[in-house]
């Protein structure tokens, strides 16, 4: 093998003329096999997954489809459209607004509830260091828009509940989501209740 192809080698696809394998399947074994989500989750992390788990996990997407207009990345991309610019420019142009500040709170999300298993889910003391690290805002609570309360987040948590029933996952990380709410909304006095992104993190912390 030369060095070019062990430098552009990966587990995640193979392709010569004639075949195509998606981590390790012949990829005409999958088309018509698998749903669109069991084959987001085999290119991700190599392995299928159960029912229940391809249902949460489904959920999550379902729910994130769109945020609405006033999302600055939504905004950028109808712009992008009002000045004459094909699809593939405006999504390119959505898709770099996304960062730490818009689009990154799933994300942080997830590193928030890992870091309270690592405060042996001490949520106070993690909250403490996030503070200190990060600053002042939490991500995955509270909504500038939806008040009283992110009407995606409820529903989601729901599927997790059930998600936990069918063995799908272990519940920890909803549970922990939950005692953030409630710690929050007691430093506050006033409901901060999860949303989408608070919501969203548990599924893919459940599911990783």
């Amino acid at each position: 093998m030369s060095d070019v192809a062990d430098w552009w080698k990966t587990s995640i696809i193979d392709i010569e003329p004639g075949r195509i394998e998606l981590r390790g399947s012949p990829i005409q074994d999958l088309i018509g096999n698998i749903s669109f989500t069991d084959m987001i989750w085999l290119m991700v992390r190599g392995d299928r997954p159960n029912e229940a788990q391809s249902r949460l996990f489904e959920a999550a997407l379902v729910s994130a489809v769109d945020h609405g207009p006033r999302a600055p990345s939504i905004a950028t991309a109808r712009m992008a459209v009002t000045c004459g610019l094909p699809l593939n420019n405006a999504m390119a142009s959505a898709v770099n607004m996304l960062g730490d500040v818009h689009g990154g709170a799933g994300e942080q999300a997830v590193e928030l509830f890992h870091l309270v298993m690592a405060h042996d889910r001490s949520v106070s003391n993690a909250l403490n260091e996030w503070k200190i690290r990060h600053g002042k805002i939490i991500p995955g609570f509270g909504h500038r828009f939806h008040k009283p309360t992110d009407p995606r987040a409820p529903r989601l948590m729901e599927l997790v509940d059930q998600a936990v029933g069918f063995g799908a996952c272990d519940g920890k990380f909803a549970q922990i989501a939950l005692q953030i709410e409630t710690l929050l909304s007691e430093q506050k006095g006033r409901p901060i209740p999860m949303n989408i992104d608070g919501a969203t993190a548990v599924i893919y912390a459940e599911l990783g």
